[in-house]
């Protein structure tokens, strides 16, 4: 399910207004961050064949979304192999590598 295009991993384009190009493993931690500003990311919602998500999934998060969870100390890992280099626009390098999934 990963990625805005569904391809397994983060690419972005024209339709992706959001830059989702982090490649992270949900928390229940961030899904609460991210749910207490505005975008619940657990619910599902059909009508855009999202069935909602659950820690341990990987999802392409908006870059600057995972910016601010590392700013409020709830930064879910980084697969970074699957992660787009634009992210580098919004993060650090050396922030995602901090946060890298031991493969």
């Amino acid at each position: 399910m990963t990625g805005f295009f569904r391809t397994g991993v983060c690419v972005t384009g024209t339709q992706d207004l959001g830059t989702h190009v982090v490649c992270a493993q949900i928390t229940a931690e961030f899904l609460a961050f991210t749910k207490s500003n505005g975008n619940d990311l657990g619910t599902p919602v059909p009508a855009y064949n999202f069935p909602g998500l659950n820690p341990g999934d990987k999802w392409c998060l908006c870059a600057s979304r995972w910016q601010e969870a590392l700013e409020a100390g709830v930064a879910p890992p980084v697969d970074l192999a699957a992660t787009h280099a634009a992210a580098l626009k919004f993060v650090s390098l050396s922030d995602l590598q901090q946060h890298a999934i031991s493969l």
